[in-house]
Formats: structure tokens, C-alpha cells, sequence
């Protein structure tokens, strides 16, 4: 009778805590899907750019064809040549969530002052920090997952569609599985999706997140303000361009840790997943401290802000 009632209490708290946190978990999940209904270029943009990939492979497939032979499907260098399709449409995904993360971070606190939707927003239950972690969510979580899914979706069609025409022609497919290495070259696109273009550029996301917040107009002007108005100086007093260097870096996530080489792309074979050398970078942690400094100086001006 002792341990049925000591097991009790414990039932019971297990059944609270367990509705508590999904409560707690309940206004985050419905402020992201409030910034896909209300932002649909979040997935539009990256289903136009891979169906435009995909349609220009359609295109130079022919051409491509004519160039292959039984031959040199096996020669040891035509790696770069059957890859290259691939490799182009996988930088036109990577370069669109680029600019989808510029732009929709810069309306992200501004678009909902400037319609005055921020009064209606924030009638509801849902926190300041809720809502500006929701909005971080799509460039740092959503956005990432969702390129490499269309990514592999656009490349594995474009694969099939090779292997198709080869059998059509009556060649042998091996080689141009063998030579691509696609679960590989995936795993590599995911690493570099969320190394280089995610967290190493995560304080210039959140830099344009705490403008959007503040400006009342122009917002990537305001952001660029700043940028250009130190790299200028730096060019007037000590003639060197380190700071525009620094910023651009950060970017386009430029960083020696995941640095593939003068003439390799992110999802060549012979590239190699540092993680631990990548985690271990100074300039990693500290540019997600000011990330979080940022994070934290938009929640305080969203709190504050009111309608343009």
C-alpha cells in the first residue's frame, strides 16, 4: 500500500508537467506557422529557384550527353564533369536561401509595426521573446532544413532523369552513381548549409533582425549604414579594407575551419566534416555571443515599439 501511494503523487506530477510543456511549447509552434502563412516566399522562392535548376538541366542535358561516351563515364577526372549540374544547382539553392534570410530577416520586426498587425499580435497570450524566437527560427532552423530538402528532391530528379537517358541510350548507370556519391554529397550539403551559411553568419541575421525592430523605414539602408560608415573610415585613417573583409566573410560564411579548398565545392567527395574543428573556432562563439546580444536588443524593442 506504501509504494502504490508514493507512486501516485508521482503519476499525477508526471501527468501535469507532461500538459504543462506542451502549453509552453504551443505559442512557438503556432507563431512559426504564422510566419509561413504570412511570409509564403519563405517556400516559394526555394521551389521556384529548384524548379529553375531543374529546368535548366533539362536544357544542358542534351549537350552533356553528347559529350559522355562509355569511355569517360570511367575516366578518373570526369568526376567534376558529371557533378558540375549538381554542384550548380545545389549554389543556386544555397545563394537563394542567402537572400530570402536577408530579406525576410530586415521585415521580420519592421512589416508587422508598419501594418499595425503588432497591435493585434500583441493581444495575444504570446511573449516578446516568443515571437522574436519564432521569427530566428526561419533562418536558423526552417529555412536550412527546407533548401536541403528541395535540394535533394531537385538533384535526386535530375539523377534519374541521367540514368534514365543513359539506359535509353544503352549505357551502363554505375558509374554515374558511383562517380556522384549522392548520400555523401548530401551529408556534405547539410554540414555546409548549417556551418557556413547558418550559425557562422548568425550575427549578421540577427543584426538586421534588431533593425528591423527599430527603423522606421529602409531598413536594409540602415543596416548597410553602419557597415559602410566603419569600413570607410577604416579605409581613410589606416588605408586598410579588414572590417569590410571581416563582415563580407561572415556573410557569405567564408571561414577556414570550413574552408573546402581554392577549387572545391562543399559537396565534393574528397572534402572532409571537421565539426569539432569548426565548433572549437573562437570566432564561432563569438559571433554567436553578439548574435545573442542582438536576439536580446530586438525582444527589448519589440516590447517597446509600437505601429509606424
Amino acid at each position: 500500500m506504501n509504494a502504490q501511494s508514493n507512486a501516485m503523487p508521482e503519476s499525477f506530477d508526471s501527468q501535469r508537467i507532461a500538459p504543462a510543456v506542451t502549453l509552453a511549447a504551443r505559442p512557438m509552434y503556432w507563431s512559426i506557422r504564422r510566419e509561413l502563412w504570412e511570409n509564403r516566399s519563405i517556400y516559394l522562392a526555394p521551389l521556384a529557384a529548384g524548379g529553375t535548376a531543374l529546368l535548366g538541366f533539362l536544357i544542358g542535358m542534351s549537350g552533356l550527353l553528347h559529350r559522355w561516351g562509355v569511355a569517360t563515364l570511367h575516366a578518373p577526372g570526369q568526376r567534376e564533369s558529371i557533378a558540375m549540374p549538381y554542384d550548380i544547382a545545389a549554389g543556386v539553392m544555397m545563394a537563394t536561401m542567402i537572400l530570402i534570410n536577408v530579406f525576410y530577416c530586415a521585415d521580420a520586426l519592421y512589416g508587422e509595426r508598419r501594418d499595425r498587425s503588432i497591435l493585434f499580435w500583441k493581444s495575444l497570450p504570446v511573449s516578446d521573446l516568443t515571437t522574436v524566437l519564432a521569427k530566428a527560427c526561419i533562418p536558423f532552423v526552417i529555412l536550412p532544413l527546407l533548401t536541403f530538402a528541395i535540394t535533394v528532391a531537385v538533384q535526386f530528379i535530375m539523377l534519374l532523369l541521367n540514368s534514365g537517358v543513359l539506359l535509353a541510350k544503352g549505357m551502363n548507370v554505375a558509374p554515374l552513381w558511383t562517380q556522384l556519391s549522392v548520400i555523401q554529397m548530401w551529408l556534405l550539403l547539410l554540414y555546409h548549409l548549417f556551418a557556413a551559411h547558418t550559425l557562422w553568419p548568425a550575427p549578421v541575421y540577427c543584426w538586421l533582425l534588431l533593425v528591423s525592430g527599430w527603423a522606421r523605414r529602409a531598413t536594409l539602408l540602415w543596416a548597410a549604414l553602419p557597415i559602410v560608415a566603419i569600413a570607410g573610415l577604416e579605409g581613410l585613417v589606416f588605408r586598410t579594407s579588414h572590417f569590410a573583409a571581416f563582415v563580407g566573410a561572415r556573410f557569405i560564411g567564408d571561414t577556414e575551419s570550413i574552408a573546402m579548398g581554392p577549387d572545391a565545392f562543399p559537396t565534393d567527395p574528397m572534402t572532409h566534416i571537421t565539426p569539432g574543428r569548426f565548433l572549437s573556432t573562437p570566432g564561432l562563439w563569438f559571433g554567436l555571443i553578439v548574435a545573442v546580444g542582438f536576439m536580446a536588443a530586438a525582444v527589448r524593442l519589440r516590447r517597446c515599439q509600437g505601429p509606424i
